[in-house]
């Protein structure tokens, strides 16, 4: 994954925030619209475009589009910032890849010691039942 190859490749757009802030939301347009075309992408190879299209499912529109949105800040810059930092922590979730799980052995001694256990406790339950007469 190269970071500057990718940077050229997000699309921005400023649209008006919605909410409350008066006349400024009216004339301002701060909110920052990134969009990123998975399939068109030359800086991502194909085994990370196809792990990122399986994790990222829920985020990608059906043409494999992300589209994020931020218009947390009244600067637009600050906004630009804030989505492009979010979305390569999106990508870093997306391309990372958990390590299989081992599977360990259960120790001898812990079976010996569960069985013993066992043993025990069943020893002590047969003390408490009545005597047989017969």
């Amino acid at each position: 994954m190269e970071n500057i190859t990718l940077v050229s490749e997000l699309q921005y757009k400023a649209v008006r925030s919605s909410g409350a802030g008066g006349q400024n939301v009216n004339k301002v347009s701060s909110k920052v619209v990134l969009s990123f075309d998975l399939k068109k992408s030359k800086g991502l190879s194909d085994e990370e475009k196809a792990l990122l299209e399986i994790n990222l499912s829920s985020r990608l529109t059906d043409d494999l589009l992300l589209i994020l949105n931020c218009d947390e800040d009244r600067s637009q810059l600050r906004n630009k910032e804030i989505v492009t930092k979010r979305f390569f922590e999106l990508l870093k979730k997306g391309l990372f890849v958990p390590k299989p799980r081992k599977e360990t052995k259960i120790p001898k001694a812990a079976i010996r010691k569960r069985i013993k256990n066992k043993k025990n406790i069943s020893q002590l339950k047969q003390t408490r039942k009545k005597p047989d007469l017969d």
